[in-house]
């Protein structure tokens, strides 16, 4: 990021000691030494002969005007007028940000041009009195600090409350409004209906305000949020091993909302890890259980998605491993909350409040700070090692995976009959029974997104012959069933017979 630069002016004599103090006093701040570079005229080169010119053109390039005035007025050019006024007039015309500081004095001892530059300044601008050295550096610590959270460069309140700048109502999705306002009625009570109006609906999640939308509305509901956010995004990756390492086998960017981002990423996971099948003694339902639970491979991501620094350049990233998954977030944890006292029941401080409530109230979240925990406990529960909770330059979740057979363990017997078999078709394969419209089969899956499911599951599956459509000539039937053929029938029996084994 490029710093703001402040041209600070007075005459020379008067302030030279304030002057050199705040220079020093900016370039070391630990907060504004980060985002303001000053100048002040004893930092010109001494090969500037025409030091008004030069003084006149650090204006220009500067983007703040900080002008100090007090008794004097200061050396006149030939048309009576000081340095100083020259570089406030200077400053005025190009539209800077000025900063005005004006010394506590009787108007008797103040020069008579400058009182009148002083009410040039009265009229135009916003300043402030100061008796001291330090109330001085008190008082411009306070307006930059102001500037910064104007700039928004700060902010003193989350991310996610901010006001999107440029983004209108047309930028939002009304069919995802409408959805999500299905889903938390079904889910958590909502109390609007999908008929209501998305700005009421907007304004009750507080995701409208006065000045216009907030960063939430956009990264929730957004048609296209990575416009305004380019790094809200989920990278998924996997790995041969237990390293990172080329050739990645599979590789996806998954951007839209974050609901969308959640359910890809997840379905990414959940499509290649291990899946195992029970009966239907018990229920007409089909009995499946991944490798990791489902609800903890969810856990980490929309913890991840929900409490990520969204200031940051980079991204949430989902890498699974042979023997793990990792879940990447480039955020921090509070100062008081430890990974320790993450683990046990806690209280909930969400970083993005707004973004955190309706991924609560569509049910992707719980409030009461229990997901972590759950998740620890699903895991166990499992029969897997407990996963690892890393704090560094980023937020980490470790999910261990159950031992993987290396590639000289691995039966001759594998059900893999072509080249082309995936993880995600096997899947499908062993879920199937009888007659089972689209929908139950992913159901069954429990994989959220659609078009992920269709196209990697449904249709690679059909192109393999592996099932085939109860109504050929009518694809797109609401009747439409999907059933195993032959060749599937023998991929299920092989899997099963793999997986007692």
């Amino acid at each position: 990021m490029n710093k703001l630069k402040i041209f600070i002016s007075s005459v020379q004599s008067e302030f030279a000691g304030e002057r050199q103090m705040l220079y020093d006093y900016i370039i070391t701040d630990a907060l504004l030494g980060r985002f303001f570079e000053p100048f002040i005229f004893e930092k010109l080169p001494a090969a500037d002969t025409n030091a008004s010119i030069a003084y006149l053109e650090q204006v220009k390039q500067s983007d703040v005007y900080l002008g100090i005035f007090g008794r004097e007025y200061g050396f006149e050019n030939k048309d009576g007028v000081s340095p100083t006024e020259l570089e406030f007039n200077l400053a005025s015309a190009e539209h800077k940000t000025r900063l005005i500081f004006i010394s506590h004095a009787p108007a008797a001892e103040r020069h008579q041009k400058e009182q009148q530059l002083i009410r040039k300044a009265e009229d135009v601008v916003v300043r402030k009195k100061f008796s001291s050295p330090s109330e001085l550096k008190t008082a411009v610590y306070a307006a930059l600090v102001n500037l910064l959270e104007e700039k928004e460069l700060i902010r003193s309140g989350p991310f996610d409350a901010s006001i999107c700048k440029g983004a209108t109502i047309a930028d939002l999705d009304a069919g995802r409004i409408k959805w999500f306002v299905e889903t938390a009625q079904e889910k958590r009570a909502f109390p609007l209906s999908p008929a209501s109006k998305m700005e009421n609906i907007l304004r009750h999640l507080n995701l409208l305000r006065e000045q216009g939308l907030t960063n939430a509305a956009v990264l929730l509901f957004g048609k296209n949020p990575q416009r305004f956010f380019i790094t809200a995004e989920i990278r998924c990756a996997l790995f041969h091993g237990n390293e990172i390492s080329k050739p990645i086998p599979a590789y996806q960017v998954y951007k839209g909302d974050v609901f969308e981002q959640v359910n890809q990423a997840v379905d990414f996971v959940l499509s290649r890890i291990n899946l195992s099948v029970g009966d239907r003694n018990a229920s007409v339902d089909v009995p499946v259980a991944y490798e990791i639970p489902r609800s903890a491979v969810t856990e980490a991501i929309v913890n991840a998605v929900a409490h990520r620094d969204y200031t940051s350049t980079g991204s949430v990233q989902v890498m699974l491993f042979r023997n793990r998954l990792e879940i990447w977030n480039p955020g921090h944890l509070p100062y008081f909350l430890t990974t320790a006292k993450l683990k046990q029941p806690h209280g909930s401080f969400p970083p993005n409040p707004l973004l955190a409530e309706p991924l609560y109230l569509s049910g992707f979240i719980e409030r009461l700070g229990t997901g972590i925990p759950d998740m620890i406990n699903s895991c166990i529960a499992a029969g897997l090692a407990e996963p690892e909770l890393i704090q560094e330059e980023e937020f980490k979740i470790i999910l261990w995976r159950k031992a993987q057979p290396t590639e000289q363990e691995t039966p001759h017997d594998t059900p893999h009959d072509t080249p082309h078999d995936t993880p995600q078709v096997m899947h499908l394969v062993l879920v199937l029974e009888g007659e089972m419209p689209r929908e139950e089969i992913q159901n069954a899956l429990g994989l959220k997104d659609r078009e992920h499911f269709r196209k990697n599951y449904l249709l690679e599956a059909i192109k393999l012959n592996l099932i085939e459509m109860t109504m050929p000539d009518k694809p797109q039937s609401k009747n439409q069933r999907y059933r195993l053929t032959a060749k599937g029938k023998a991929m299920q029996q092989q899997l099963k017979k793999q997986k007692k084994k």
